[in-house]
């Protein structure tokens, strides 16, 4: 174990058994750390020293959400600094209106030290208010985590003998007064009456106080509401105590860094700050880059090969680099840490890690970035902040998210700024209604929605061609799964529905006083269609069917949308999650002028009816009922069942294990696979992820349950992935493997699982490296698979001797019957002995034969499968070696041209001819490298 590990082991072992205090800074997605402070001289039982160890433990703690990413950071290692700009009070208001602008900023990046440097205008003997603020994303509590563990560590910010960090969101919940050193032995005991806190001297002078998300606060520097305070041990309301700091009459030689939301910047008078900055997040694509090299090949370790991982940064620069839609995504902090977690999903899944799905990624996602957050009120009321404030999240999927799904609906990506004001604003008509748009539009619509810079892709022509701005969602996935949770969440009730649902709710609180029972009614809905009111009194169960109804009709569209007709000829959306990362390289795709599909909107709503999502959307105030996901699982059973009765692509049949994964909900999967015999998956570009889900989703299949063919032919397989395969490996009867690059390795593996299926009846291997140790072992092991009825190990390298012992070992095979080996490097005198060896050995014709597939031709004789092994060949030419297959063609030429020779008879010469007819034209057909015709 190295030194820093062995010595934070200690540091755990040690705080094991003391009291565990959370202090509630919710960390930022993409920087946590773990790494041990120098060691001190100091006493053990110094205060201060304490205080030290016990916030780096806070401090490095990683949430859920980053361990299943990989493993521990550290800050020398991990960090990369935010673009942050000093600002004069005058220009503290300046927004940035896209991300790229902000690389002319001719203002150099400072530190937060350098921020707390003495001014020359500074008063003497107090201290400095500095207020960090940026929109959502940015980087502020990143900032704070490095900065904590960096004074933990005596790095930084070390004339400051003391650092008391504080979490605004958890001094808004306190409900009784305390004073200012309670409110810090409260969070600290062993800082508990600590002499640099009472405010004698000018010892204050050593402190830096730190409130991080000063929003959540409402904070008022009224006399009449906050009166003055001097005295530390005076109990007053947490808000006062704070403001009585920032005044500077409470401890004014301490200093104080403040971090806060953009809307929230005028909270705290202009007069009590020292000193504005705002902070960016990454600006440039230069620091970008160094966040995804840090992460990336970092967590590539000892699990994922590092030459991936390095291919995988180059891409996303290349990416980055062009002035992507990634890039503007990018430029918070927040969606670096989204892209790093989502190609950590696609490129380096472990089948022995726990399970992470697409849609739990960024469900973690905005539970890091929205966690806690409210949309408050704003100053000067009264009303307790619990009644102020309401789910922040919410707020999102009731804008934003309905902006989602009418994109999704009419397939558009890309909406105006009038748009924009008409879905975001929509008729607000309060003033608390109008406070609270206009904090919401300056802290948070940025972080969902950019300016397109991508201009013209997926437009219609007329809109690729307008003046007006457009704008996206961020990254595009982020706008299919915001529509799933507005579906999911029952927001897009039609004007029916929400009638019902009011007045279910009004006559289930009312008396039974009719006279009680009309008033409450009365407000709902005009007198004219009071018979609806008298229906639903008569027959209670009319909202419930409603509400099913409406449960139905999502089913539905989740279906609908999976296998949409016109869509089928798109990658699975694994591959286009993959493309919006790293970019399209080489030719580029088809645009489609009517828009792009939206394959991953019915995945992320069968993803969050997973209870694993439920729970963290419900921590963010967006509760999914649990009756509500039984009825959508009723419904979608249904469809799916119906709509796999069907042939689908390989794309979307991709999709649709994509879905049930998704979905973790094995009861479901299991009825559902349970209709389906045959999974053709032939020329997906499978991976590691994708082999996993297959193995997943046919996991949950009963034990009697078996495909009838599983097709995985043409789908980049390697030795790895077989091993994830085992599962799926012995489920099926007619196994492909074909034009995949197995070699000898992958084929021993596959030898390895295929014991445990004793329902194989067809194994194909054909072109996937084959060579002879690996055909003996294949011999060896045929009697283990007694039902086995088929083998094809044509176009391999497999030589004579090893070609006689598979004949034989299939002759001895109690069922196999057929056996391929043509465009293998067999001699002339080797596929006659083949063709002998599969003759039974009795005169009386009681032995077994089995056909040798070798060539058109068998001795003097057409081979009676000629016509199929062409067929073979025209099928699988444009993927195979052009050269060998056309040598391969010759040497038939040249057997046929010898075997019409020795013929007599005018018809089997005719024949010979014509097979000679059917080679040659493969063979031009190979030569003009055309597909073949006829």
């Amino acid at each position: 174990m190295s030194s820093p590990h062995r010595q934070l082991s200690q540091l755990l072992s040690l705080w094991r058994w003391k009291r565990k205090v959370d202090v509630s800074l919710y960390p930022a997605p993409g920087f946590h750390f773990h790494r041990v402070f120098c060691a001190t001289t100091s006493s053990e039982t110094d205060p201060i020293e304490i205080h030290k160890k016990k916030l780096f433990l806070w401090f490095s703690h990683l949430p859920q959400e980053e361990r299943q990413f990989g493993g521990y950071f550290s800050p020398e290692t991990m960090h990369v600094d935010p673009l942050i700009v000093e600002k004069k009070p005058e220009e503290r208001a300046g927004l940035v209106s896209s991300p790229f602008q902000t690389q002319a900023i001719s203002s150099p990046s400072v530190t937060v030290e350098q921020l707390f440097e003495s001014t020359g205008n500074c008063c003497e003997g107090r201290g400095l208010n500095v207020l960090l603020y940026g929109a959502v994303g940015t980087g502020k509590s990143t900032v704070v985590r490095k900065l904590v563990l960096d004074w933990c560590s005596g790095t930084t910010l070390t004339h400051f003998k003391l650092l008391v960090p504080f979490s605004c969101e958890d001094l808004s919940q306190l409900s009784k007064v305390a004073s200012l050193r309670d409110m810090v032995g409260r969070k600290y005991l062993h800082l508990t009456k600590h002499p640099l806190l009472s405010g004698e001297g000018d010892q204050a002078k050593n402190v830096l106080f730190l409130f991080n998300g000063m929003e959540k606060m409402n904070l008022d520097f009224r006399i009449g509401s906050s009166e003055l305070c001097s005295d530390p041990n005076e109990a007053l309301p947490p808000g006062v105590v704070v403001v009585n700091l920032l005044r500077k009459y409470l401890l004014p030689e301490a200093s104080i860094l403040v971090t806060t939301r953009l809307s929230a910047l005028d909270r705290i008078p202009q007069k009590y700050v020292s000193r504005y900055a705002q902070i960016f997040g990454f600006n440039d694509p230069d620091r970008q880059r160094a966040y995804f090299t840090s992460r990336l090949l970092q967590q590539s370790g000892e699990t994922a090969p590092y030459q991936e991982a390095q291919a995988l940064v180059e891409l996303l620069y290349l990416n980055l680099q062009r002035e992507s839609q990634l890039a503007a995504a990018c430029f918070l902090p927040s969606y670096c840490w989204l892209t790093c977690a989502t190609l950590h999903f696609l490129h380096f899944t472990d089948a022995k890690a726990p399970i992470r799905t697409l849609t739990g990624i960024y469900t973690s996602f905005l539970r890091l970035n929205f966690g806690g957050e409210v949309l408050g009120t704003g100053t000067g009321t009264n009303v307790p902040i619990q009644e102020q404030q309401s789910s922040l999240m919410l707020y999102v999927v009731r804008t934003v998210g309905k902006l989602a799904f009418d994109g999704v609906a009419y397939k558009r990506t890309s909406f105006s700024e009038k748009e924009l004001e008409q879905w975001i604003g929509g008729k607000t008509k309060t003033d608390e209604e109008l406070r609270q748009l206009a904090m919401f539009q300056t802290d948070v619509l940025d972080f969902f929605l950019v300016p397109c810079v991508e201009s013209g892709k997926h437009l219609p022509k007329e809109l690729s061609e307008s003046d007006e701005r457009q704008y996206v969602f961020s990254v595009p996935e982020m706008q299919e799964y915001l529509a799933a949770l507005y579906v999911v969440l029952g927001e897009n009730k039609s004007a029916l529905e929400k009638l019902t649902g009011q007045v279910s709710v009004a006559i289930g609180q009312a008396s039974e006083d009719v006279g009680a029972l009309f008033n409450i009614l009365s407000k709902f809905i005009p007198l004219r269609i009071f018979a609806v009111f008298n229906l639903i009194k008569l027959f209670p169960k009319l909202y419930e069917k409603i509400s099913t109804y409406n449960k139905g009709s999502i089913a539905r569209t989740m279906a609908a949308e999976l296998f949409r007709t016109e869509d089928s000829n798109n990658e699975d959306v694994l591959d286009q999650v993959e493309q919006t990362l790293l970019g399209v390289h080489g030719p580029q795709p088809k645009q489609y002028s009517e828009g792009k599909p939206f394959e991953l909107y019915p995945i992320f709503m069968g993803g969050l009816l997973h209870y694993g999502n439920r729970v963290l959307l419900q921590q963010l105030g967006c509760t999914i009922q649990s009756t509500t996901v039984a009825q959508i699982t009723r419904a979608l059973r249904k469809y799916l069942v119906r709509e796999l009765s069907k042939p689908q692509p390989p794309e979307e049949l991709m999709d649709l294990l994509v879905l049930l994964y998704e979905f973790q909900n094995p009861r479901l999967t299991a009825e559902v696979i349970a209709t389906i015999r045959a999974i053709p998956l032939s020329n997906i570009r499978m991976t590691p992820l994708k082999c996993f889900i297959l193995s997943s989703v046919l996991s949950c299949t009963p034990a009697s349950y078996h495909l009838e063919r599983l097709d995985l032919s043409s789908c980049l397989l390697t030795n790895d992935m077989l091993q994830i395969l085992w599962p799926a490996f012995r489920h099926t009867r007619n196994l492909k493997l074909c034009d995949n690059p197995l070699q000898d390795s992958g084929v021993r593996t596959l030898l390895e699982a295929l014991p445990e299926n004793q329902s194989l009846t067809h194994l194909s291997l054909m072109h996937t490296g084959l060579g002879d140790q690996a055909a003996l072992e294949l011999a060896g092991k045929l009697q283990q698979h007694t039902g086995l009825q088929e083998l094809n190990v044509a176009y391999n390298n497999i030589r004579d001797n090893a070609a006689l012992a598979l004949v034989d070992a299939c002759r001895e095979h109690p069922s196999i019957h057929t056996l391929h080996l043509y465009l293998n490097p067999l001699s002339d005198v080797g596929k006659k002995s083949l063709y002998v060896r599969g003759v039974p050995k009795s005169q009386d014709g009681s032995g077994r034969k089995v056909r040798v597939l070798a060539s058109v031709t068998e001795g003097s004789d057409i081979s009676e499968d000629w016509h199929p092994i062409l067929r073979v060949i025209r099928e699988n030419a444009s993927s195979w070696d052009r050269q060998r297959v056309k040598q391969q063609l010759k040497i038939f030429l040249r057997d046929l041209e010898w075997g019409r020779q020795q013929q007599q008879s005018l018809w089997k010469r005719l024949h010979f001819r014509r097979v000679e007819k059917g080679v040659r034209k493969t063979l031009q057909m190979l030569e003009k490298d055309a597909p073949y015709t006829g």
